[in-house]
């Protein structure tokens, strides 16, 4: 059955309730007629994990969660985490962002997932509680009548999800704008908890909440610094806040330690990129005591604003608590260890002995860091010289971090394997050099020689690029790639000769820019267009030194290069509907198709057929021309065609095959067409949707029926015929 289905139940009682929509999330597959094998591109990490979380009770069950990038269950067997998320469609796309995860400490079995991206108005779909009884390898879904924010600001607080560990049939969940809710059926039904006095600042509301498991006590973190922790001594009948508590703070996260007290993280602000001031307090339960123990006082001693966000206690050791800065961006983010309650802290960082080969990209700044937006930690419950913490781009675990009590170097070293967490922006694979380059939002651009093995090199540089929203390469030039970044002026745009190995930025920029847009090359590489977006295309034939404004073409248009003809370049308007051709390398354009559907379009050409080009007009559908771009024919075999691009053809046959992101027959999917649009098969299959695969795609031209994907927070998967 679809995932798109919502089911809702009001009761008239004026407390709200949502009931489970009747559809399994991730249920049996829909068999494509071609059967596919898909695995990731191996980058590592690479966007921010918000979340993670040891089971108590059992060896190394680990779970983390992200903004974009879904949630993950680590597989001890092969050191590796294992995607819990993939199966979520286009239609669902705002569930990948993760704003809570909560376990069961009594079943090791069960997990929830509370998720949802945005609470903007332009995102449509509401929130939901995803639940499973076997780890995360299937789920079913309960519906929320709100949004939750997985990806907005506060999104490391936590957890916001939490089981009661009294009573595993009853989960408590903090929101952003709607107060605290409560199940007593494991997640299926949910309800208000109307006896909550306060729903926290808009947008950031409840940022955690958690229970006493000694006597079934609730605390649940506000971001109101008038009052932000209240407390619930009835089943949460009614609350009160905490007598004596610090105030004038946001709390980030809050945990009871093996010593009976309560340590809580705080900032000024909810994070992760701004926080100007900062606290650490712990709270002695047996006396009412609050005592502040932050471990470096933010604006003081030299030091600039920042604050506290990354918490975690060790069930093994009273006392032994791990607390991390936020938003402290010079000299860098660090994490503070203590074993007495917080008397004495330990920095990591000063002592810290940190491996980055798992991710070469994280030494973009030339000297590793511990990482920045370290939103938590947490300590193995079986181990207590193993701790992972998160960050704003990988995972770092150690296995030693005891040795920091004798003043001891400790080791950390990248530990994301398997988790891939990328806004692919742009795809290309040469017929000639590496299989796949890729650009990347946030992280830069990628050549991959192996897709099994991590970049050496790391992430593109001269310039290091940061987000990169464009690549081109010229077709009968090996070696020649073009880049774009959004970036300062001077740095937004490079060149390669040698299949993206090394670079140079381009000496030059077109006149009136502001955003980086888009770039095309022609098949010869004696010419570069680049479209910016807000300015008009300007072209270059001196490798991005001058740059000369090109006629004929308004300035959203998109353009494109044939890819075997130097003279001819396309452009499409999306505004208007409008097609146009250059015959003179991208000096001049001249009008040629109309009428087609606006409001989306991409452009791709065929790497072996002169005068051919295909348009991906989203919801438009998908059209090809095969007469140098004056007239463009509809396919009309398919119904939505977000992305096009094309791969070596099939055995005996002579055309490439094409891919697309789209709709056949009712049903969306990722399709091939072996015979230029007269039929498609689809090569995912319901466990492999991936969300958001509108981006970019591409398949290999030396390998038949290899595809590449775009995604947003999924990386780069690939898929290949099963033998």
């Amino acid at each position: 059955m679809s995932l798109g289905r919502r089911q809702f139940l009001a009761l008239s009682t004026g407390t709200a309730m949502v009931a489970a929509g009747s559809a399994p999330a991730a249920a049996v597959p829909a068999r494509p007629a071609g059967r596919y094998r898909w695995r990731n591109v191996e980058i590592v990490g690479g966007g921010f994990v918000t979340g993670i979380i040891h089971h108590p009770a059992k060896r190394g069950l680990v779970y983390a969660r992200t903004d974009i990038g879904g949630a993950a269950r680590f597989d001890g067997r092969t050191r590796r985490w294992v995607q819990l998320l993939h199966w979520i469609g286009w239609d669902e796309w705002n569930w990948t962002g993760v704003e809570s995860l909560a376990l069961d400490p009594a079943d090791p079995q069960r997990l929830y997932l509370a998720v949802g991206t945005y609470t903007n108005e332009w995102s449509p779909i509401n929130g939901a509680i995803l639940r499973s009884a076997d780890q995360g390898r299937t789920f079913e879904r309960t519906d929320l009548p709100f949004k939750l924010g997985g990806n907005e600001p506060g999104r490391s607080m936590g957890e916001r999800l939490v089981v009661d560990p009294r009573d595993g049939r009853v989960l408590l969940l903090g929101t952003r704008n709607h107060g605290l809710w409560r199940s007593a059926d494991r997640g299926v039904t949910w309800a208000r908890v109307d006896s909550f006095p306060v729903t926290g600042r808009p947008g950031i509301g409840i940022g955690f909440v958690f229970v006493d498991p000694r006597n079934g006590v609730i605390y649940a973190g506000v971001s109101d610094p008038a009052a932000p922790l209240y407390r619930s001594t009835d089943g949460g009948a009614t609350w009160s806040p905490l007598a004596g508590q610090p105030t004038g703070l946001l709390p980030h996260h809050g945990e009871l330690g093996a010593d009976g007290n309560i340590y809580v993280t705080y900032g000024d602000l909810p994070g992760p990129y701004e926080m100007y001031d900062g606290a650490v307090h712990a709270l002695n339960t047996a006396t009412g005591e609050w005592t502040d123990i932050t471990p470096l006082r933010p604006n003081t001693g030299g030091e600039a604003g920042f604050g506290y966000g990354g918490l975690a206690t060790d069930p093994r050791r009273p006392g032994t608590v791990m607390v991390s800065t936020m938003s402290r961006w010079g000299p860098v983010d660090d994490v503070f260890r203590t074993v007495d309650g917080g008397r004495t802290w330990h920095s990591i960082g000063e002592r810290i002995v940190l491996d980055t080969s798992g991710a070469p990209y994280l030494d973009f700044h030339g000297t590793p860091k511990l990482g920045w937006m370290i939103g938590d930690i947490s300590i193995d419950p079986f181990d207590s010289d193993k701790v992972l913490y998160v960050t704003g781009a990988t995972i770092f675990g150690t296995d030693d971090v005891t040795e920091a009590e004798a003043g001891r170097s400790t080791h950390w070293s990248v530990r994301a394997q398997g988790l891939e967490e990328t806004a692919v922006l742009d795809l290309i694979s040469p017929p000639w050099g590496p299989p796949l380059i890729s650009a990347l939002g946030d992280i830069g651009v990628y050549r991959h020689d192996r897709l099994d093995v991590v970049p050496p090199d790391g992430q593109a540089a001269n310039p290091v690029s940061g987000t990169s929203p464009s690549l081109d390469y010229a077709a009968l030039a090996p070696g020649f790639v073009v880049r774009l970044a959004n970036a300062d002026a001077g740095q937004r745009g490079a060149y390669s000769t040698d299949a993206g190995a090394s670079w140079r930025p381009f000496t030059g920029e077109p006149a009136g820019m502001t955003q980086s847009g888009k770039v095309a090359v022609s098949t010869d590489a004696r010419t570069i267009v680049w479209s910016p977006g807000d300015a008009v295309a300007h072209y270059s034939r001196d490798r991005g030194a001058t740059w000369t404004a090109v006629a004929g073409l308004p300035v959203n248009a998109v353009v494109v290069g044939d890819r075997v003809d130097a003279a001819l370049f396309y452009a499409f308007d999306a505004a208007t509907g409008q097609a146009y051709v250059s015959s003179n390398g991208g000096a001049t354009f001249t009008a040629t198709a109309g009428g087609l559907p606006s409001g989306a379009g991409k452009l791709e050409t065929v790497l072996d057929r002169a005068g051919h080009c295909w348009l991906a007009a989203g919801a438009g559908g998908l059209f090809r021309s095969t007469d140098r771009g004056l007239t463009y024919v509809p396919v009309t075999t398919i119904q939505e065609s977000y992305v096009i691009g094309f791969g070596k053809a099939a055995p005996g046959r002579q055309e490439m095959s094409a891919y697309t992101s789209g709709k056949v027959a009712g049903v969306r999917g990722i399709y091939r067409s072996d015979d230029s649009g007269a039929s498609w098969i689809r090569v995912n299959d319901d466990h492999h949707q991936y969300a958001s695969t509108g981006e970019a795609i591409t398949g290999d031209p030396r390998i038949y029926g290899r595809v590449y994907l775009s995604t947003n927070g999924f990386g780069i998967p690939y898929g290949e015929p099963c033998a």
